[in-house]
């Protein structure tokens, strides 16, 4: 039986929050969690394989920049198909980073991504774009899905705090 693929796998995290609310908090609340933590404990993986803050962060800033795009596609391209990427390969140079660059870049691209949203109003939330793994969704998905995907991180985060 051929495996099924989640329009939004970040849906359970969210529930019935605003995303626009969560992805708007998320920033500030991250800072406040590596707030006084010392670089090992930011660098420190919890398990082989798994990643540290500084990592998670760093993905953070790298997913920002694709869901930049993946934003602006939606409302400027009649059905656009976006690029899925491979998180683990993006992930290789996370090592050469700092956790406080990552976060700092992320707060300013999710600044601008808020300000976009904003921008573009409501009549964007039903635009649609097509992911080749996932199928077609909606501006408002790809909301949801950042928001999900925050949630879903910043719990990380704090457990490793």
């Amino acid at each position: 039986m051929p495996q099924t693929v989640e329009l939004n796998p970040y849906a359970k995290f969210l529930g019935t929050l605003d995303p626009l609310e969560v992805i708007e908090s998320t920033p500030p609340a991250l800072a406040r969690l590596i707030r006084g933590a010392d670089e090992p404990r930011l660098t420190r993986a919890p398990a082989v394989g798994k990643w540290s803050i500084r990592d998670i962060l760093s993905h953070l800033a790298d997913c920002e920049i694709t869901f930049a795009f993946r934003l602006r596609q939606t409302v400027a391209e009649a059905h656009h198909t976006i690029q899925p990427f491979d998180q683990e390969l993006w992930a290789q140079p996370y090592g050469s980073y700092g956790a406080h660059d990552a976060l700092e870049l992320f707060t300013m691209l999710r600044r601008w991504n808020v300000m976009f949203v904003r921008a573009v109003g409501p009549g964007a939330l039903t635009k649609v774009v097509t992911h080749p793994e996932r199928g077609d969704m909606t501006f408002r998905t790809i909301l949801e899905t950042m928001a999900g995907h925050d949630i879903n991180h910043t719990r990380q985060i704090e457990r490793l705090v």
